[in-house]
């Protein structure tokens, strides 16, 4: 996982300077949780300072506040993170229980369609994954709740994106690290800003083997009483078992109606 020192970090343009607003501490603290994976799930001081961007002694320190709260523990040597730190993430689901009341709808689409379903909304130039019922295994990707993906060549970080001023969408798109992930990823900044527009128009976005070979995937927003979408929908499947002109004409339809009964759920949440 490529980092970048703190004092790097506070200096970028993007970031806020340490001061009345930001508190440099808390937010080393972060990038210390955020140093463990799953290609990394078990660290030493030095590997968490070299990952975090801190020095050693800074790391310390945080992992010891991290070990007496009870978010890490360590055998002398290595560190890993324990089931506590979920608090932090499910906190973000607890407070939106339009995911407790969405999650029927997503099985009844799996049931239906007989394909993965999947709610995801937009961080930065990554989608995280809010909610996952899968039906079979069908990426080598594991995936799970808190799980990211680049937005740029995936359907929901597509419709999400779809959602946003271009001016910004062009910004993510510039911050974005795009790159061919198969021979399908589309790399062209002018080609993705037309897809967007394309999903924007049409209210749906279906990507066919962009993010890994073999697997397609049809997304829709999820709107708010606002009108702005706060996350996307989708359905993923294999392309040796549906095709693109198959899943847009049988599951498009099942989909748009999932997210209309979300979008339904939500409103009803807030009224």
């Amino acid at each position: 996982m490529a980092t970048r020192p703190t004092e790097a970090l506070a200096e970028s343009p993007s970031t806020p300077a340490p001061g009345d607003s930001y508190v440099q501490s808390f937010a080393r603290g972060l990038e210390v949780i955020r140093s463990f994976s799953a290609q990394a799930p078990s660290q030493t001081l030095s590997e968490v300072a070299d990952r975090a961007g801190l020095t050693r002694a800074g790391a310390r320190r945080i992992l010891l506040t991290l070990q007496t709260l009870g978010y890490v523990v360590t055998d002398g040597r290595q560190f890993r993170l324990t089931p506590r730190i979920l608090d932090l993430g499910f906190a973000y689901l607890s407070s939106m229980p339009i995911w407790n009341l969405a999650e029927p709808v997503m099985e009844s689409l799996v049931e239906q369609v007989k394909e993965s379903c999947s709610a995801a909304a937009l961080d930065g130039t990554d989608i995280v994954y809010v909610m996952r019922v899968p039906t079979h295994k069908i990426m080598r990707i594991s995936l799970g709740v808190g799980s990211r993906l680049p937005a740029y060549c995936t359907a929901m970080g597509r419709m999400l994106l779809a959602d946003l001023p271009v001016d910004e969408v062009v910004e993510r798109l510039r911050r974005s690290e795009i790159r061919a992930l198969t021979k399908h990823t589309i790399t062209d900044t002018e080609t993705l800003l037309a897809r967007i527009a394309q999903a924007r128009k049409q209210g749906w976005c279906l990507v066919n083997q962009e993010l890994e070979e073999g697997l397609i995937a049809l997304a829709a927003p999820l709107v708010n009483r606002a009108g702005r979408t706060v996350a996307a929908l989708n359905i993923s499947g294999q392309v040796n078992r549906t095709t693109a002109k198959v899943m847009q004409e049988t599951m498009l339809p099942a989909l748009l109606a999932a997210t209309r009964e979300m979008s339904r759920l939500l409103e009803m949440q807030k009224g």
